[in-house]
């Protein structure tokens, strides 16, 4: 038998426009310097600006977060704190840092700071927020910004800010203003309601998106799109579905003689890879969104081969098989073909999914009594457990592929009594591993693209 995993709307407010205010003295002077010292500041180097990751493990960023005035503004400073402090990989720091003026980086360097953000959030019904953030070190300022939003909005402005903030000071993208659908659950541990959710990746703005009228689980989110494909037992024939997050309309996703499971979209967004049991087995197949054809890539011959993943560049698609007796995965063209065995270590593997970069492949692993969860090369090589527990599983990672969220489930007692079943999230490295906070017991979870 092979492993699959125990788990296994409303649109958005209205966009932010966002106004890059480089030199821009007219538009209330929010940068100090020029772009000409703007560029010099942003190709200083590691030694200046950036740091890398590696470096802000061992030694998180010291930086100066004030508030950005009375109520709302001090809510966003409070959002962009709270971003940056959960990566483990910034000190946040108190102090005034004005927010129309050069600071005093001589204070700012005897207290420690590394770097110092400025801002301001004025507004009623719609919110200006003007961001600056200095490097203490050299003594340049490296960004200048000002969004404007309804206030309903002014989350995302924050997240927005801790994502520059983020990119500015270590050379990478970051992922604060991002989704996680996730699959809620309440009630007795043999009985539970399980409703398709949807929240933002630090657990705001919680949301379910189904009644929980019937079993659901696996969400994916469209790269592209503003949709979710997810599998339902609907009328009590399990299939996969797409939801989407504008209209709330949900859709089946091709017709099956038996069950569609374990779906995932492509890289472009334009096809849905799935499983589709038949016979005693189990095939993959991809059905484009388009025109609903379908296309089946394995011939199990009784084998269950599910969980499938594209690569980031859609050349190649991870999968789970049984086919060699044991539960373990393979990677193969994703047109179908030979495919080849990389998991070689103890135990039953299962829950492939690529990271963003194309670097790694995270899964789950059962065995030695308990699961464990890990990272390890597309050819196999390099394998890491980052995290192990009674039920560790259904690894995705944020757009970056720096981090993993996952679900992680406690043994129950007699009449399920001690159960628990949350999100956490995990750095590739196995450190700095937290729970997510979530309204209801939660499972399953899918993290989105950045968002537009």
């Amino acid at each position: 038998m092979s492993f699959i995993s125990d788990t296994e709307a409303e649109a958005l407010g209205a966009l932010l426009s966002r106004r890059a205010m480089l030199g821009a003295t007219a538009a209330g002077g929010l940068l100090a310097t020029p772009l000409s010292a703007f560029a010099q500041a942003a190709a200083s180097g590691p030694g200046d600006a950036e740091i890398t990751v590696d470096q802000a493990r061992q030694a998180p960023i010291p930086i100066v977060i004030p508030s950005f005035g009375a109520g709302l503004g001090e809510q966003i400073s409070g959002v962009i704190s709270s971003d940056l402090e959960s990566t483990g990989l910034f000190k946040i720091m108190g102090g005034t840092v004005p927010s129309g003026s050069t600071p005093d980086f001589a204070a700012l360097k005897a207290q420690g700071a590394r770097a110092a953000v400025a801002g301001s959030a004025v507004g009623s019904g719609s919110v200006r927020v003007e961001m600056r953030l200095w490097n203490v070190v050299a003594g340049q300022q490296l960004q200048g910004t000002a969004y404007t939003a309804s206030n309903a909005n002014w989350r995302r402005i924050a997240h927005i800010i801790a994502d520059v903030i983020y990119e500015r000071m270590l050379g990478e993208k970051g992922y604060f203003d991002t989704r996680i659908a996730y699959i809620s659950r309440t009630g007795p541990r043999r009985h539970q309601i399980t409703r398709l959710a949807l929240m933002d990746q630090d657990g705001a703005n919680q949301r379910m998106l189904t009644t929980g009228q019937w079993l659901t689980l696996t969400p994916r989110f469209n790269p592209v799109r503003d949709q979710i494909a997810f599998m339902s037992y609907a009328n009590n024939r399990p299939r996969v579905y797409l939801f989407d997050l504008g209209s709330g309309r949900q859709q089946i996703l091709g017709e099956f003689d038996g069950i569609s499971f374990a779906p995932r979209f492509a890289p472009n967004g334009g096809s849905v890879v799935l499983s589709a049991t038949r016979g005693g087995g189990s095939d993959i197949y991809v059905v484009d969104l388009g025109s609903r054809a379908k296309h089946q890539i394995t011939n199990s011959g009784g084998a269950i081969d599910t969980s499938p993943c594209f690569s980031p560049d859609g050349s190649q698609i991870v999968f789970n098989s049984d086919r060699g007796g044991s539960p373990q995965l393979y990677i193969m063209s994703a047109s179908g073909g030979a495919a080849r065995r990389i998991s070689y270590g103890s135990g039953q593997y299962g829950s492939p999914v690529w990271s963003p970069r194309g670097d790694l492949i995270a899964f789950t692993r059962i065995g030695g009594g308990g699961f464990s969860l890990g990272v390890m090369n597309p050819d196999g090589t390099g394998e890491r457990i980052l995290t192990q527990g009674f039920t560790v599983e259904s690894p995705t990672f944020c757009p970056n592929g720096r981090v993993l969220a996952f679900c992680r489930q406690s043994a129950s007692r007699a009449g399920g009594a001690g159960f628990a079943s949350g999100i956490g999230t995990i750095d590739i490295t196995g450190f700095n591993e937290r729970p997510l906070r979530t309204a209801t017991g939660a499972s399953d979870p899918a993290w989105s693209p950045l968002n537009g």
